[in-house]
């Protein structure tokens, strides 16, 4: 069994997605605890709607390549492709920060939401 952090986001529709998300990952990942959802301003370039974001740590017995190619399928099931990129909406983003020990996204690690919810998860 593997240690999972992943990162859940979305700026379309965003506690619909997020919930449906979490329910598409309750497939993949054992033992889930989801922190508070929490929502921010685009970052960067990026213009358009209020992000809700979400962090769960979780245990899976996939692989790191199929865990993520998991959760890119997670997000095109629930509408992410070129056309909502064009219109600048993001109906969910799950992003693997952290697989066992090594890390990934690490520009990620320093964004306010993030700092703010990994205190939950270790509560």
């Amino acid at each position: 069994m593997h240690s999972i952090l992943l990162s859940l986001a979305s700026n379309y529709e965003q506690e619909k997605n997020l919930s449906e998300a979490r329910e598409a990952l309750a497939q993949v990942l054992v033992s889930p605890v989801y922190t508070s959802a929490i929502w921010t301003e685009p970052y960067g370039k990026k213009k358009g709607s209020l992000y809700l974001n979400q962090l769960v740590y979780a245990q899976s017995d996939l692989d790191c390549d199929e865990l993520n190619s998991r959760l890119k399928e997670m997000e095109k099931a629930q509408g992410r492709n070129d056309e909502a990129r064009r219109q600048g909406l993001v109906p969910v983003d799950l992003d693997l920060l952290q697989y066992d020990q090594q890390r990934f996204h690490l520009r990620d690690w320093q964004r306010p939401y993030i700092q703010q919810l990994l205190p939950e998860l270790s509560n």
